[in-house]
C-alpha cells in the first residue's frame, strides 16, 4: 500500500469526547491495549495518530491529523495547531484525568537521520512501526513510532512521528488516567 504523509505545517491535534468513525482515517498499523477497566485502540494513520481510549462509558479520542483532513466539531475537547511546544490537562466526568504534551522540533539533518534511525531500530523490538514511502525528494520515508505503557489506573503512549522533507519531528505524550 503507497503511503505518503502530509507536510509538517497541516498537523492538528485535537481530543475529542466521543468516538470517531473508523472510515475517516487510513490505518496503517493498529494495536488494542485492555488492562483492568480500560481498554485503547491505538492507530499509526497517514498523518499521525489516532487513540481511542474506554472506560466506564466514558470515551476520548486523540486525533494527529492535517488541518485538510474532515474531522468532526461536536464534543471536540482541544484543537491546537501541531506547533512549537504546548501542554494541556482536561477533567473529565466520573474522575478520569487526560494529560497531553507535544513538540514540533525541526532539528539539523544529520541529528534528523540518527532520530529516525534510533526509532526504526526500537520499533523492530516493541511498539508500533511505520515507514512510509518516499515523498520523491527525499530518497527515505517517513516513520511514525508508537511506545504504549500500560498500568493499572494509567495508560501512557509516546508517539513520534518524523517528516524528512522538513527534519522535524512531532513528539507526543499522551497521560490517560482512571480516579483513585
Amino acid at each position: 500500500m503507497l503511503s505518503a504523509r502530509p507536510k509538517v505545517a497541516e498537523l492538528t491535534f485535537q481530543l475529542y469526547g466521543r468516538a470517531l468513525h473508523p472510515e475517516l482515517f487510513q490505518v496503517y498499523k493498529s494495536q488494542v491495549v485492555a488492562r483492568g477497566s480500560y481498554m485503547a485502540r491505538i492507530e499509526i494513520t497517514s498523518a499521525g495518530h489516532v487513540i481511542t481510549w474506554r472506560y466506564g462509558g466514558l470515551t476520548l479520542t486523540e486525533v494527529a491529523a492535517s488541518q485538510q483532513h474532515p474531522l468532526p466539531q461536536k464534543r471536540r475537547l482541544l484543537a491546537y495547531t501541531l506547533r512549537g511546544e504546548r501542554t494541556d490537562r482536561v477533567e473529565c466526568r466520573g474522575g478520569v484525568t487526560y494529560h497531553t504534551g507535544f513538540q514540533l522540533e525541526p532539528v539539523a539533518p544529520d541529528i534528523f537521520w540518527m532520530f529516525q534511525e534510533e526509532l526504526a531500530h526500537d520499533g523492530q523490538r516493541r511498539g508500533l512501526l511505520h515507514r512510509f514511502d518516499a515523498s520523491g525528494r527525499i530518497a527515505l520515508g517517513a516513520l511514525s513510532y508508537i511506545n504504549v505503557e500500560t498500568r493499572n489506573r494509567s495508560l501512557l503512549v509516546q508517539a513520534f512521528h518524523t517528516f524528512p522533507d522538513d527534519c522535524a519531528i512531532v513528539k507526543t505524550q499522551s497521560l490517560f488516567e482512571l480516579p483513585r
